[in-house]
């Protein structure tokens, strides 16, 4: 992993993270507090490393798809759990 896409990583979170701030500012229905940003931080910062290690690790591989799209799945449903609490497990504060 280089610091470049260490970097975009990075970059790429911080965008995100602005949404809900910005959100914020406009709407009382967005109240997220700092333990809401650093859990989103960690998820994304996490969801954004494992797609490059993956990227780069099985460049020739052909499973390299289906290793991303189930890493994708996996973060969106972890993603959903967090946010709605879709499966009512103890993550979701149910």
């Amino acid at each position: 992993m280089t610091k470049k896409s260490i970097r975009i990583i990075f970059i790429i979170v911080s965008i995100i993270l602005l949404i809900p701030v910005i959100a914020m500012q406009f709407t009382t229905e967005v109240n997220w507090d700092v333990a809401d940003f650093i859990v989103a931080a960690i998820l994304l910062s996490s969801f954004g490393f494992s797609i490059v290690l993956v990227w780069n690790r099985l460049a020739k591989s052909s499973y390299r798809i289906y290793i991303l799209v189930g890493v994708i799945i996996l973060f969106l449903l972890f993603w959903a759990e967090l946010a709605v609490g879709v499966f009512g497990s103890s993550l979701a504060g149910s």
